[in-house]
């Protein structure tokens, strides 16, 4: 009596434990970038099991039954693409200027949910984002993490922090009656260093993820100057002391190099398009570290727009065609300088979907196609400190993998044509 208990328990137990168990998924990779190594590898299978990677063994491994076998040998496999400096809420096009007064918030909200399923499906499984309205990607990253809504995972700024009139300021160019002098810290507009922490404040209130001030003007604000300062370097070190409480990186826009110089001494983990960097800029970035984040392909996107008639305001115009065209040979001299690159597109000003532009843009500015693949994958997973998890093909990263046609090493136009996409073991997009 007693026997047939324990063998009916074991049984159960037997039939419990067989029912969590999942069989494994082999991708046949005719390539591996693995995000470390200066090469790649060839002839390799990743093992992924309960969306994690279990191994990278070199050869084919013959699939078990119930193993599901994805076939990708005529392909180069790479960790999930990182774009650090997206805006996924928004697009910029002839109408922006009247859809600041037309969109509500939910409205902001469909279309996010819209870009970040572009944004997925192009190979970018995270992203940075830099500024929105509405802190609309505040809510897209929670409906992304809960799996309400496909979409990369989302480390997001909220409003952006800028002082009054700066690029940031969300009433710029709106009449008066309008309500455009009622700003403060709450909405991300400061002066002196006292509203510049209770901004900082208020973010974490909000749930940002990370710190984004505009340091100097901005090429599509209603706003003649896109270059000059508009921080104090008093306002700046209020904004990264508050942050360091909070644990938040900061980023800083910036065009003009007094505004840049003016950030990196004030402590900022990045700068964002750099444009008009010095070489003393360059040698304090390289002194503290500091990040930068080219975001070439909004600079020549906004160049293109310059050119067509009545696409910008009468503002914007003159800015978007002496900063555009800029932004690539800064970063070729900051590349040669030793400057910390990362991977970032502006992609919001251009067209989501198409962030793989920028990877053609850096290799032509003379970075090697190999480290450009690195500038979105293990070295923004450095930056973010979420190393343990993302940015490699190794055992024990999440599977967050994806894939291009042929080998993006001989020729890096291949970046904008990826086929398979898998975030956390979920196949998003297969060839």
């Amino acid at each position: 009596m007693m026997r047939g208990a324990v063998s009916a328990a074991a049984l159960v137990a037997w039939v419990a434990l067989g029912s969590t168990v999942q069989a494994a998924t082999l991708i046949h990779a005719g390539r591996v970038i693995d995000g470390v190594s200066a090469r790649a590898s060839v002839k390799q299978t990743i093992v992924v099991e309960q969306g994690r990677i279990v191994a990278v063994e070199a050869g084919y491994r013959e699939a078990q039954v119930g193993d599901q076998l994805i076939d990708l040998r005529e392909a180069t496999v790479m960790p999930g693409l990182m774009d650090m400096h997206v805006h996924i809420t928004s697009e910029y096009s002839r109408s922006s200027e009247l859809d600041r007064f037309k969109k509500n918030a939910a409205d902001v909200a469909l279309d996010g949910a819209m870009f970040a399923e572009r944004t997925l499906q192009a190979g970018f499984t995270t992203v940075r984002d830099l500024g929105d309205s509405f802190t609309a990607s505040l809510a897209l990253r929670n409906a992304i993490n809960t799996g309400k809504l496909p979409g990369p995972r989302i480390f997001a700024a909220g409003k952006s922090i800028a002082t009054t009139g700066g690029h940031a300021d969300p009433t710029n160019g709106w009449a008066q009656h309008l309500g455009g002098q009622n700003v403060g810290p709450r909405e991300g507009v400061i002066d002196g260093a006292d509203e510049a922490a209770q901004a900082v404040r208020q973010r974490y209130k909000d749930g940002s993820d990370v710190i984004k001030i505009t340091a100097t003007g901005g090429v599509l604000s209603i706003a003649k100057n896109g270059l000059n300062p508009q921080f104090t370097e008093e306002e700046i070190r209020a904004v990264v002391t508050t942050a360091r409480d909070y644990g938040f990186t900061v980023a800083a826009h910036a065009h003009g190099a007094e505004g840049m110089k003016r950030a990196v001494r004030a402590g900022v983990d990045s700068i964002e398009h750099g444009t008009f960097m010095d070489e003393e800029t360059m040698r304090l970035m390289r002194e503290r570290g500091t990040h930068y984040v080219p975001t070439i392909t909004a600079g020549q996107w906004v160049f293109d727009r310059s050119q067509e008639d009545g696409f910008f305001p009468q503002v914007v115009q003159p800015k978007a065609a002496m900063v555009g065209p800029q932004i690539q040979s800064t970063f070729a001299k900051a590349y040669r300088a030793g400057v910390k690159i990362m991977f970032g597109t502006d992609t919001g000003v251009s067209a989501h979907g198409d962030n793989g532009r920028e990877f053609v843009l850096m290799v032509e500015a003379g970075m090697p196609a190999m480290e450009a693949i690195q500038s979105a994958t293990i070295v923004p997973a450095r930056f973010l400190d979420i190393e343990d998890r993302l940015g490699s093909v190794q055992r024990g990263k999440l599977a967050d993998l994806i894939a291009v046609p042929g080998d993006p090493l001989t020729d890096i136009s291949l970046m904008r044509q990826v086929n398979f996409v898998m975030k956390d073991g979920v196949v998003y997009r297969h060839p």
